[in-house]
């Protein structure tokens, strides 16, 4: 065999046998000068509220106030607020035994969405029962835009909050503007503060903005379905004066 021939074999493996290798040369170099390790850059919830500024501070404020706006509206539009059920029954049987007047007292001592309602029709008792169930209806409605007022404002929260975040990040970019036209080559460092109030400003907003709407629903929709039922307990109430065709 020739030593042209020879060579002509060895080097197409000796091409191969060095691209295997070279991971394992890079494996050793790494050992000699290994990776620097990351900084830990983890921030605490207060780090972050105060490096998200002045708007930051306002959206953490607005939250407090959404959440006890929710807790309240919670507790008041209950079942049990709008028509305590010990009313009910002291109700229903002081109409049974026929005494108006009494009951009239009672609702004017125990002031509820249920007593109100009721209220206005027993002041039209003696009068046709059309007139009776207007001042029900015309009560009724009063009451159920005063109640939802209250979960109004949990649907004003919720839209307000977004608008902040974004308020922050217009500001944010602003400043990141700021930097870029009055710094010949600015760092990526430099550009980055702007940005980052920009982004945490608009986290915060929707992490509002969020549980508020899904609570809005909700309590929307308790709402509607307790002033349906204490209404059915009402007109079932006020059912004996309705008049009666005898066409026999």
């Amino acid at each position: 065999m020739s030593f042209r021939s020879l060579r002509s074999r060895a080097l197409p493996a000796l091409a191969v046998l060095m691209t295997a290798s070279l991971p394992l040369f890079a494996q050793e170099g790494g050992e000699a000068a290994p990776a620097p390790a990351a900084a830990d850059t983890s921030l605490s919830i207060g780090e972050l509220i105060v490096m998200s500024g002045f708007i930051g501070w306002v959206i953490i404020a607005l939250s407090i106030v959404t959440l006890a706006v929710i807790i309240e509206a919670y507790v008041t539009l209950s079942r049990e607020k709008l028509a305590p059920p010990a009313v009910v029954d002291e109700i229903q049987s002081l109409f049974e035994e026929g005494q108006f007047q009494e009951a009239m007292e009672l609702c004017e001592n125990e002031p509820s969405f249920f007593t109100r309602v009721c209220g206005a029709g027993i002041s039209k008792i003696g009068h046709p029962f059309e007139v009776i169930q207007a001042a029900i209806q015309e009560m009724g409605d009063e009451e159920s835009i005063r109640l939802n007022q209250k979960i109004g404002w949990i649907s004003v929260l919720a839209a307000v909050s977004p608008m902040l975040g974004l308020f922050g990040t217009v500001q944010g970019m602003i400043a990141s503007f700021h930097v870029i036209a009055n710094t010949a080559n600015p760092t990526p460092s430099q550009l980055a503060g702007g940005i980052y109030v920009a982004l945490l400003t608009t986290f915060e907003g929707l992490m509002v903005a969020i549980p508020a709407t899904a609570a809005f629903a909700y309590l929307r929709n308790r709402l509607v379905r307790n002033i349906i039922e204490v209404g059915a307990i009402v007109e079932d109430l006020f059912e004996r004066f309705r008049p009666t065709n005898n066409n026999g």
